[in-house]
């Protein structure tokens, strides 16, 4: 892809005078799934100011995941620059900027590190080469005979920083090739660096959606239906317009929109709104029906994602059968900012604020409500990505909702617009990780191994009725809905395996969680593995190591996390230990969970985990990220779980939706393997999917019973 000088001027505007190094990211094909069309490729771009200032130009979003820094550091350290000089910002929404593996601008999968690794360290090397030209021409001496460190050019006793040799720099042609280090010669990959964005958060200086402030800013909130498959049949706003501070009362595409002076009198306004809603066809979705239904549909097989061998043949001449259906709830994202975004518009143009994970989605939608093409849009939309306040997918929504309902309600009041979220609005306003039921019958034979697999999934897709569909989704299979099953190591070795999905379409909507399908596939396969391994009378960790003889990454995992969480001698006194592992977006993570049981209350004390990403770029990162993982993770093992009765949602706030607290936290060791030439894995998410089935399985062990529901309620 050729970028042109107006984009270049474009998406640079803001820099100040020095060297601009743009660099190609190809196309990665994903690593599971089906091939991506054609994509242009992206670009990202290095800037080194007079001021010796480094700004590394980033894509991908920073929500917490550490990105500014990981990313950072791969240019860095092929640059040689001074890292205290270094800074980042978020790009531009542009073209040049789209995912190397799914083509538009945006940040999830855990991906953004693995994806950008080659390309981040190459810019890097270019820039240097181009520095070490200008000042070898400045002092008539051949490159070959000067060195950069630390910033600087070097020859001798003579140095010039990369400040003072940026202008000249810039006017070089970019090197056709370049040498990247070798891993032994790293001097800040693989060190443990403090975060970036860390001071800019601490003293309050970092900007959020929530943040944005400008003259004649005004805040709206939404009345949405209050119940799944509702619609506005009509709204009375005298009431609310006699709140002082209320200045607008307008329709979105699916609710009523109060815009006010500030966000108090916008909520007092919308609590007087007097709204008729249509009720949901049928009555709304209500829980113990719909599970009932998906429990119904899993006893028999769905849409085929795997098979081989005879699974009847399989299951009818095993030593052993085992039966047992796994259940986990709909969850809510529940980051701690909820949704917000800010949207400025002028004529046909459009300028929004807001922490997104999806740049070039939004852009596009924002541009079609004002009536342009897609190409038109990258013209006349200007993102402007804010830190995120946590993530985890919900701003990451295919059809843009959070930003959509903005630019709507921006565009009918006629002034510029902050669209705020409670907490409420939040919790019940969709794009939830659905609810699914796993039906499993293994069959294992005299030493207790498994010969037969037969796994049923009921669940709703994420990506039906998406632009991610056609990659995501074959022969009626949501490869989400399936990940981390599929392709388990447990049973390459089984002789006969059938996978099936039921992917049902009831009206609420759905989205990719925190690990994805992983989050309920690990639950159910570590949890049937557990059991078929106390019912071969069979320690779990030898059982499992014995399964994966074949797979030394999952297995060093495996053994790492055991020993260092003591697995080989007793735990203390009325306490129990459990163990997983589950590879995800690359990576593998093993948990050994060690619980009690307080006054009827599940406990869990310590989690130790062992992690193989491969070439571990911040150990730092590595470890909040698995510790924030697993807190995550263990809130949907405790407590997290959204009902529905007649289609309304029966949660609301953090007080009947709870979160783990500081009592709830377990002590969190992390322990990382380097990768020796494996692949590079993320690291944002795969911790999240072992943290179910761990505890679950030390649950078992310290009361003998198995609990198969999320989340864990003891009887």
């Amino acid at each position: 892809m050729t970028l042109t000088r107006r984009d270049l001027l474009r998406t640079t505007a803001t820099s100040t005078a020095g060297l601009v190094v743009a660099f190609h990211v190809p196309r990665v094909a994903r690593a599971a799934g089906p091939a991506a069309p054609p994509l242009p490729p992206a670009n990202a771009f290095l800037r080194i100011g007079a001021d010796d200032s480094v700004t590394v130009l980033l894509a991908h979003s920073e929500m917490g995941q550490g990105s500014w820094t990981g990313l950072a550091m791969l240019v860095a350290e092929e640059l040689d620059c001074d890292w205290s000089k270094v800074r980042c910002e978020h790009a531009p929404a542009a073209p040049v900027y789209a995912h190397p593996a799914f083509g538009v601008q945006m940040t999830g999968g855990s991906s953004a590190t693995w994806s950008e690794f080659d390309r981040y360290r190459q810019v890097g090397a270019t820039a240097k080469d181009m520095l070490i030209r200008a000042a070898a021409a400045r002092w008539k001496v051949s490159p070959a005979a000067c060195r950069a460190a630390g910033g600087k050019v070097i020859h001798g006793k003579d140095e010039l920083s990369y400040g003072k040799l940026a202008e000249a720099a810039m006017k070089l042609a970019p090197p056709k090739t370049v040498s990247l280090k070798e891993p032994k010669d790293w001097k800040l990959i693989g060190t443990k660096v403090r975060r970036l964005d860390t001071p800019e958060k601490i003293t309050g200086k970092a900007k959020f959606g929530m943040d944005v402030q400008f003259p004649d800013l005004r805040t709206a909130v939404v009345a949405r239906p209050p119940a799944f498959g509702a619609k506005l049949a009509k709204f009375d706003a005298t009431a609310a317009l006699k709140v002082p501070g209320v200045e607008k009362v307008v329709p979105t595409a699916n609710g009523v929109a109060v815009v006010a002076k500030h966000f108090w009198a916008a909520k007092l306004g919308r609590d007087a709104l007097k709204i008729d809603w249509t009720p949901p066809e049928g009555g709304g979705v209500d829980t113990p029906k719909q599970m009932a239904e998906f429990h119904d549909k899993a006893k028999a097989p769905g849409a085929i994602a795997k098979t081989k061998g005879d699974i009847d043949a399989g299951l009818t001449g095993a030593k052993t059968k085992l039966v047992a259906e796994y259940e986990v709830p709909y969850l809510a994202h529940a980051p701690m900012e909820p949704l917000n975004c800010t949207v400025k518009i002028d004529g046909d143009r459009a300028e929004i604020w807001t922490g997104t994970q999806f740049q070039s989605i939004d852009q596009m939608v924002a541009g079609a409500i004002l009536g342009h093409s897609p190409d038109k849009a990258r013209d006349k939309v200007t993102i402007h990505t804010m830190f995120l306040g946590g993530g985890f997918g919900r701003r990451a929504t295919p059809t843009s909702d959070f930003v959509s309902e903005a630019v709507i309600v921006a565009k009918a009041a006629g002034v510029p617009v902050k669209v705020v979220w409670t907490r409420e609005d939040d919790i019940h306003g969709g794009y939830y990780r659905p609810a699914y039921v796993h039906r499993i019958q293994a069959g294992l034979d005299d030493k207790g191994r498994p010969v037969a697999w037969d796994h049923v999934v009921v669940g709703q897709s994420i990506v039906a009725g998406t632009p991610f569909e056609g990659m995501l989704a074959q022969h009626g299979v949501d490869s989400t809905s399936v990940e981390g099953l599929v392709e388990s190591p447990y049973l390459e070795s089984t002789g006969a395996v059938r996978v099936s999905l039921h992917s049902p379409k009831p009206p609420i909507p759905v989205l990719w969680w925190r690990s994805v399908g992983n989050t309920h596939t690990a639950f159910a396969m570590e949890g049937m593995i557990d059991e078929a391994a106390h019912a071969a009378g069979a320690d779990p960790l030898a059982y499992r190591l014995a399964l994966l003889k074949e797979k030394p990454r999952h297995a060093a995992a495996l053994a790492l996390a055991a020993d260092k969480a003591g697995w080989s001698s007793p735990p203390p006194p009325g306490r129990a230990r459990g163990i997983a592992v589950h590879e995800s977006f690359r990576s593998i993570v093993a948990e050994v969970a060690e619980v009690s049981v307080e006054n009827g209350r599940i406990r869990v004390h310590s989690v130790t985990c062992a992690v193989d990403c491969g070439t571990a770029i911040n150990p730092l990162a590595i470890e909040a990220q698995v510790q924030g993982s697993v807190a995550f993770g263990l809130s949907a093992v405790l407590y997290g779980k959204l009902t529905f009765a007649g289609g309304r949602v029966q949660q609301s706030n953090f007080h009947d939706y709870p979160v783990v607290r500081m009592w709830d936290m377990p002590k969190i060791d992390v322990h990382i393997i380097q990768g020796k030439g494996a692949p590079m894995g993320g690291i944002g998410e795969p911790a999240t999917a072992p943290i179910a089935p761990a505890v679950a399985n030390a649950v078992f062990a310290l009361t003998k019973q198995r609990l198969r529901t999320l989340p864990l309620k003891l009887a």
